[in-house]
């Protein structure tokens, strides 16, 4: 499937792809592109099948995902190139070292989703597998937020003004399929690549200390595995773009800078 996708900077720049996660979209990531990364990048990020401008049809596992994105960067004539995900995302980033190794220059990791307990997936699968709206965008980000995560109002809000439609029941809901959703928390509950995949990829793990998605065994392993891995460490929520914008921001664009060859230009 050809694949909607956002694009910031100059086309003719040394491109960066980023992979969202569940229940995201591509434009999450335009306060990262815009203030830190398109000055030198041309910067893409697509929406997955099953979310947001992207058609919705099944399947929706990671082979279906991976498949998607490497046809899209094709069309759009994008070679090796640094990859960037975040949860899902950065699942997607590993079974693409895993499968074509060649595509990727560089991984970045944000908070990702390497594998999660299948207990944590059925809960999450269940509770997104229902019917979420809302009579106003107050609402909604009243809800998003009311989760405790130190995500600034801000974010939610534009985010909402973006991706809140219509429906024919007068009622507000977010822009994905929830079977497509539902899905792909259970695909990663699925046994992960290992570290190794990264071979020696310069790599970028930025986790949320508190949040806990990545798991401290998990961390352990990959710092035990890839002594060439940066690992940082950041507060705040799962969307580590957003919760803890200055430090994974500083993070992303130092390591992409350092490992481009944009930077000895």
């Amino acid at each position: 499937m050809r694949l909607h996708v956002h694009e910031w900077g100059d086309g003719a720049a040394a491109p960066v792809v980023c992979v969202h996660g569940v229940s995201a979209h591509g434009r999450r990531f335009r306060k990262l592109a815009e203030e830190r990364l398109a000055a030198r990048f041309h910067v893409l990020a697509p929406d997955l099948r099953g979310h947001a401008l992207s058609e919705w049809e099944p399947p929706w596992n990671l082979e279906t995902h991976l498949d998607d994105l490497l046809e899209t960067m094709d069309e759009l004539g994008v070679g090796p190139c640094p990859w960037i995900g975040h949860s899902f995302g950065g699942r997607v980033v590993l079974e693409l070292a895993a499968r074509e190794p060649s595509r990727l220059t560089a991984a970045v990791l944000l908070d990702p989703a390497i594998q999660i307990l299948p207990h944590v997936g059925l809960d999450f699968a269940q509770e997104s597998a229902k019917d979420h709206s809302f009579a106003s965008i107050d609402e909604a980000v009243d809800v998003r937020l009311s989760g405790g995560a130190p995500t600034p109002r801000s974010f939610v809000e534009a985010d909402a003004h973006e991706q809140l439609a219509p429906s024919p029941d007068g009622r507000l809901r977010w822009q994905f399929a929830r079977a497509a959703v539902a899905a792909m928390y259970g695909e990663i509950c699925r046994e992960p690549p290992p570290p190794t995949v990264l071979g020696g990829l310069p790599a970028l793990l930025v986790h949320a200390e508190q949040f806990g998605l990545v798991r401290e065994e998990q961390l352990e392993e990959y710092a035990r595995t890839l002594d060439h891995i940066e690992i940082v460490g950041v507060p705040g929520g799962h969307i580590v773009y957003w919760d803890a914008y200055e430090e994974t921001a500083d993070a992303v664009e130092s390591f992409l800078i350092r490992h481009s060859p944009v930077s000895h230009a």
